[in-house]
C-alpha cells in the first residue's frame, strides 16, 4: 500500500483497513510459528502498512483538533 492510497481513503475506510491489516499480521505470525509462512518479508511490509494507517489516522485527529481550536 502506497502513502498516496492512504491519504485518499475516507476515515471509515482507514479504520476498516487497519482492522483488516492487523488481522492479516496475526495470521502471518501464526503461519510463521507453525512453519507455513512462504514469504517472511510480508510481515515487514504489513507492519509498515499498519504504521502508515495509524500515522494518517493520528494526523487527521491532530488536524481536526487544530481546526476546532482555531474556530
Amino acid at each position: 500500500m502506497k502513502p498516496v492510497e492512504v491519504h485518499e481513503m475516507e476515515e471509515s475506510e482507514l479504520v476498516q483497513k487497519l482492522k483488516d491489516t492487523r488481522a492479516e499480521l496475526f495470521n502471518l505470525r501464526f503461519q510463521l510459528a507453525t512453519g507455513q509462512l512462504d514469504n517472511p518479508a510480508r510481515i515487514k511490509s504489513v507492519k509498515k502498512d499498519i504504521a502508515r494507517l495509524q500515522t494518517e489516522i493520528r494526523a487527521r485527529e491532530i488536524r481536526a483538533a487544530h481546526e476546532a481550536q482555531a474556530s
